[in-house]
């Protein structure tokens, strides 16, 4: 009776909408009612909207000061994209001299800033960004214009802590088979993800982002640089070109979703990455299997299981679009910073700083205090 019902709903409603529109009105008739990945239900999907703006102003202050210091924060992206406009970068260094250098390939901008002995370092940033709701119609036969060879063959490169060979190459391949088209393998490695991995939050910042750890070890918790690295080295190691999108939370969800916004103004421990993955038909297109997880652990009441309708509400949602409350700053992975003695940075979201004693831990406020607050002006 309910597929007799469903039958004639679609002869009377095919006449006048096509059916991506009608799966999306009537995709509350049934539970049991399927809807393809690649055709996301209105609801779940945030409204395309219009440019809102946002300044975001970061403020640091070294505490305990050894010989020559060094500040470093990431600026917003330094390309245009149909998500983020960045409008303007204003820095200042107090008792210190500061510059922005850039790396076009990884749309990286950072804000160094050196200071002399017998200082007090602070540095601040202001940036404005434009930023517009993401969706891509998985379900258009048009196709997007094309990216260059130079593009993608970057973003099929492994790194140090995301390779794409031995152990990452072999669970690809497990997990796509069958799969013969991008579009699938892409689906099937963002399935794969959201079902094996978890959100764990005893995971400082937003973890590690080795994932070849994760998995000759087989603890798949973690968390977003975590788990959305390893989509990012899955893909690349089958031959999609993908790339970490690193960045902050600026405001609350007009989704509804407690656990994907903020509560104030104070972004200061919102740092968040996200996934692109890109699809010949479709350019590049948005994911982010983490913050499924994240809604799983942590949207009220928590501990929801990923049956939960509000968690497969955003499972249905976060392949292929994303809820810009959200600025993007770098597709980087093993960042030098300019003028450190240290190590590469494995990704580049938190603030950092340097003495003549070695790096400061970022997450240690009591020799790092930082503060980062977000509005929306327009």
């Amino acid at each position: 009776m309910l597929v007799a019902t469903i039958l004639a709903l679609l002869t009377i409603f095919e006449a006048t909408m096509n059916r991506r529109d009608f799966l999306r009105a009537n995709s509350s008739i049934c539970a049991g009612w399927a809807l393809s990945r690649a055709v996301p239900a209105l609801a779940d999907t945030p409204p395309a909207g219009h440019w809102r703006t946002f300044e975001v102003v970061t403020q640091v202050e070294l505490l305990k000061p050894n010989g020559i210091s060094h500040l470093w924060l990431p600026a917003p992206l330094i390309r245009n994209t149909p998500y983020q406009n960045t409008i303007s970068t204003r820095f200042t260094a107090t008792g210190g001299s500061a510059r922005l250098s850039k790396d076009k390939q990884s749309a990286l901008g950072i804000v160094s800033a050196r200071y002399a002995a017998n200082t007090k370092p602070a540095l601040s940033l202001t940036a404005r960004v434009a930023l517009k709701n993401y969706a891509v119609d998985l379900s258009s036969q048009a196709t997007a214009p094309p990216a260059s060879q130079t593009e993608l063959d970057y973003f099929l490169r492994p790194s140090r802590y995301v390779p794409t060979d031995g152990i990452v190459k072999q669970t690809a391949v497990k997990a796509t088979a069958g799969a013969t088209t991008d579009m699938q393998k892409a689906q099937a490695i963002y399935e794969w993800v959201v079902e094996n991995t978890f959100r764990d939050p005893k995971v400082r910042g937003c973890g590690r982002g080795d994932i070849r750890l994760m998995l000759e070890s087989g603890d798949m918790g973690g968390k977003c640089a975590d788990l959305n690295a390893l989509y990012v080295g899955l893909a690349r190691s089958v031959g999609l070109p993908a790339r970490h999108v690193y960045g902050l939370r600026i405001a609350k969800s007009e989704l509804g979703y407690k656990s994907l916004g903020l509560p104030t103004d104070i972004a200061t421990k919102g740092q968040h990455c996200r996934v692109e993955v890109y699809l010949r038909e479709h350019g590049w297109v948005p994911v982010d299997p983490a913050d499924v997880r994240k809604v799983a652990l942590e949207e009220p009441p928590g501990n929801r299981p990923l049956s939960d309708a509000i968690v497969s509400r955003a499972r249905h949602s976060l392949f292929g679009s994303w809820e810009m409350n959200w600025m993007a700053f770098n597709y980087a992975h093993d960042v030098d910073l300019p003028g450190s003695a240290g190590k590469p940075l494995v990704y580049f979201m938190y603030p950092q700083a340097e003495t003549a004693e070695g790096r400061i831990d970022p997450f240690d406020p009591d020799n790092f205090k930082y503060e980062i607050t977000a509005k929306e002006i327009s």
